[in-house]
């Protein structure tokens, strides 16, 4: 993995800020405005931004896309209005992360043989993947893969596509561009764990650069060793994705922390003990921060450090849970951290799915 490049929209908002906007949408009672104020408080947030934001007399703003409610009974714009919206906004963000991964990596847009986008939160045809073509000049015979729907460890998957191709095709190489705008899902009206999800999420692109081991130079890489993944059993309820007529629809069950805990281990060490390695080999733990007590779950499994997934929690609290391309974006920070190796990923997702990267 030679280069990586982020990108968020240009207006962000505090989450104190994000709480008092929120009541005027979901709560109907004095009640339900404390438990909207202290879910935005225990976020593990402070900060994220969205393409639904505009300042106004300096405030964030996003009442042109989602006016106040004008009854119990609104739900506000339809799926379709929120869609325009991604069409008009995902491509220019992810465009922008996948420059700087190019940057980062030193080659041109011509050199890129593959393209590998990963989105959760929109679609469209022609995709993602022709608007990049055009806005970054790729070549038009690139071969084009989407991701999509998968949720927050698309990115992973991403990467072990990336590696895949790659791999069949010595010399050649892949870019990978994960973007969400999760803030167009923003839904109204009163359930507690659709609060939970406007609390935590939030909008963001990041890119990375792949190529296979005969295409290396002097560079100091991040190598993709290892890729893992597992469905863990009786869990298609604990969290899923769904297309609704006001925009898509997060479930998040209390009992995710509790599936994690209970059966990260079990997956974690055998598969690092296919590489000759122990957890206590693991130099550095790149965890998606699908939020605080999700963090805690995988640090209660795995017996970590209390430092071990502190920039996991930075990223939460400066950007929010971006679904696909947060693990992007901790991956760059440990880098320019200079980070030991070697590096675990883990990202969790619908199903319920954990998907893991060695890195070194």
């Amino acid at each position: 993995m030679d280069g990586l490049g982020t990108a968020t929209p240009p207006v962000s908002i505090d989450q104190d800020a994000a709480a008092r906007v929120a009541v005027v949408y979901g709560a109907l009672s004095a009640a339900q405005e404390r438990i909207h104020r202290v879910l935005y408080r225990r976020s593990g947030v402070r900060s994220r931004a969205g393409v639904a934001l505009r300042l106004v007399d300096g405030t964030p703003d996003a009442y042109g896309l989602f006016p106040p409610p004008l009854g119990a009974g609104d739900r506000g714009p339809g799926t379709r209005r929120r869609l325009e919206v991604y069409e008009e906004q995902a491509p220019p963000m992810a465009a922008a992360a996948a420059r700087r991964a190019l940057t980062d990596a030193g080659i041109g847009a011509e050199e890129v043989d593959h393209l590998v986008v990963v989105t959760c939160t929109g679609f469209m045809a022609p995709g993602l993947d022709v608007s990049l073509v055009r806005e970054l000049g790729l070549r038009g015979d690139i071969a084009r893969t989407q991701i999509g729907f998968m949720g927050c460890h698309g990115a992973f998957v991403g990467l072990r596509q990336a590696a895949a191709l790659t791999s069949a095709q010595p010399g050649s190489t892949a870019l990978v561009v994960a973007v969400e705008l999760c803030s167009l899902h923003f839904q109204y009206g009163w359930d507690p764990a659709r609060v939970v999800a406007n609390a935590l999420f939030a909008d963001g692109a990041a890119a990375a650069v792949v190529r296979g081991p005969e295409a290396g130079d002097d560079r100091e890489t991040l190598v993709l060793e290892a890729h893992g993944s597992w469905l863990a059993e009786a869990s298609a309820d604990a969290m899923t994705w769904r297309i609704g007529d006001h925009g898509f629809e997060m479930t998040l069950s209390a009992g995710v922390p509790d599936l994690i805990r209970r059966g990260l281990r079990g997956q974690i060490e055998p598969w690092l003990a296919t590489r000759g390695l122990g957890l206590e080999d693991v130099a550095t733990w790149a965890v998606h921060p699908g939020g605080p007590r999700i963090l805690t779950a995988v640090s209660r499994a795995l017996e970590l450090s209390d430092g071990a997934l502190r920039v996991s929690r930075d990223v939460l609290a400066d950007h929010g849970n971006m679904s696909s391309p947060t693990i992007l974006f901790i991956l760059e920070r440990l880098r320019l951290a200079g980070a030991p190796r070697p590096w675990v990923g883990l990202a969790f997702g619908p199903g319920l799915t954990t998907e893991a990267a060695l890195l070194r």
